[in-house]
């Protein structure tokens, strides 16, 4: 502590008034440290203050109810911790205000300050101290909300009838892409679809709105009254997103009304889904022809799958020509120019002792070479209950309906050195099943680009790719260039304790 004093024209000394040491004249007269016996400016002062912090988010409170962002030693935190001392510093001038380093793990946060006041006489008084602040846990509204679990205002439930889940792993990378998880309280997976869970109607209702604007759906809103206050006519309610996917998938073989296929160009019903995204891709397997349904369309003239993929058989080809003049009907509609028409003669790989042999029209003319394997759908001995199929003409229906070029699917993981992200969710009731759907959709992202471009797709540095295989049996992969590099950034990278590294894998 000192004391501060405007210049006098004299420069003699005096002596101090309690202890006789020669001093400089001041208006107390008095020495700095019998002035210290009789006056602290720094009374009333805490100098220990608790400052509450939430460990989920890591924000400080701020009375009476803001959560703040601070990084340890920032001008933002120590705007916070003056403000905790702002009513008990109004009698005294504040001069300097510092951080003094502590551990990032004790829990304590010491601020030095320098302050003023003037005191006998008109005498000014400046003394330097250090205040400090515990941090105490405390956890927040919203992550209080999220640990709840069951306090929610919204909830999106997306649900899909079929019995393969590529067209939800497709929905999952979107969503990451476009971060609108970020807001949920909770995910939740379930047999048939996946639940998000908001802690504002605003929140669930954009998601509806990315959901029919990424997939081709249909969506009823409804809410529940939970309570009602008759004072300020306040009401809580509880609202609830359904969202129903279309019953479709890549791969699906499906039967289109008579109408629909007509108003789609004159396509033949019995056709193929290469592709789901906002719309329903579709080609005819006999002319190559394709065509878009979007919900609303197909909502209108509903139709389904005729196999699942569990149904899809195994054909070895053993003779193929290409078709190169291939005459369209009148009204016909645009063609695919990614795929080349074929004639093939294929026969089942469990069948190879007989001399059964399918012939069909493909659109894999571009894959398939004698003595391939491809998988297929037997309709000549399938039993399909299908109302659009069992009106058909038996001539218009195809004996078999190739899908897609079969590779070796060890093979192909050893070679995969990229990889995904997964939201964060609750399973129950998963099938064992799961790992083999999701392996088909990653193989779906190497043989299509189009909807590789839609995602994002990361490096995977732990993976160390195949690059001279002498037995390359020509499956598609993901170049290099579509890959990005992952960010990791350690918890706490703003001082915590282990977080003081930021890495890219």
């Amino acid at each position: 502590m000192e004391y501060m004093q405007a210049p006098a024209s004299s420069q003699g000394n005096i002596l101090c008034c309690e202890c006789g040491t020669p001093i400089a004249p001041n208006p107390a007269n008095m020495c700095v440290a019998c002035l210290r016996t009789h006056v602290d400016i720094t009374e009333g002062i805490p100098k220990q203050v608790s400052v509450h912090f939430c460990k989920q988010c890591e924000r400080y409170l701020q009375p009476p109810a803001t959560w703040m962002q601070c990084a340890l030693e920032s001008r933002e935190l120590l705007t916070l911790c003056l403000k905790k001392l702002k009513a008990s510093m109004t009698k005294v001038r504040l001069i300097d205000a510092g951080f003094v380093w502590t551990e990032p793990h004790s829990k304590r946060i010491k601020v030095k300050l320098t302050i003023q006041k003037e005191v006998m006489n008109g005498a000014i008084l400046q003394q330097v101290f250090v205040v400090e602040f515990v941090i105490q846990s405390q956890m927040c509204d919203d992550c209080h909300r999220i640990e709840a679990k069951d306090f929610w205002k919204a909830v999106v439930q997306v649900r899909q009838k079929t019995s393969h889940k590529k067209t939800f792993y497709y929905l999952e990378q979107m969503i990451l892409k476009h971060k609108l998880h970020q807001n949920t309280l909770r995910i939740k997976e379930t047999h048939d679809g996946i639940d998000f869970y908001y802690a504002l109607k605003q929140h669930g209702q954009k998601m509806m709105d990315f959901l029919q604007c990424t997939v081709p759906c249909r969506s009823k809103t409804s809410q529940r009254l939970i309570s009602h206050d008759i004072h300020t006519s306040t009401f809580n309610y509880k609202s609830t997103f359904s969202v129903e996917i279309v019953p479709i998938c890549k791969d699906n073989v499906v039967c289109l009304p008579p109408r629909l296929a007509q108003s789609l160009g004159n396509m033949s019903q019995i056709c193929v889904c290469i592709r789901v995204t906002s719309a329903i891709h579709l080609i005819d397997p006999r002319t190559l022809q394709i065509a878009e349904v979007d919900g609303n369309t197909y909502w209108r003239s509903p139709f389904h799958s005729l196999c699942s993929p569990r149904q899809l058989e195994e054909f070895i080809v053993m003779d193929i020509e290409t078709v190169r003049d291939h005459k369209q009907g009148a009204g016909a509609g645009m063609r695919s120019n990614k795929h080349v028409l074929a004639d093939v003669w294929v026969q089942k790989t469990s069948e190879m002792n007989t001399s059964q042999q399918y012939h069909c029209h493909t659109h894999l003319g571009h894959l398939l070479n004698h003595g391939d394997l491809v998988l297929g759908f037997d309709l000549a001995n399938s039993n399909v209950n299908d109302e659009f199929v069992n009106k058909m003409n038996p001539h218009h229906i195809p004996d078999v309906v190739l899908i897609k070029k079969r590779f070796d699917r060890n093979r192909r993981q050893r070679r995969r050195n990229w990889r995904l992200k997964e939201m964060e969710r609750e399973r129950e009731g998963m099938d064992t099943d799961d790992e083999r759907q999701y392996q088909d959709f990653l193989e779906d992202l190497e043989e299509d680009e189009a909807l590789r471009k839609n995602i994002n797709i990361f490096r995977d540095a732990s993976k160390i790719p195949v690059e001279s295989d002498t037995d390359d049996d020509g499956a598609p992969r993901v170049s290099l260039v579509e890959m990005l590099e992952d960010l990791n950034i350690s918890e706490d990278a703003t001082g915590g304790e282990g977080a003081d590294m930021i890495t890219t894998a």
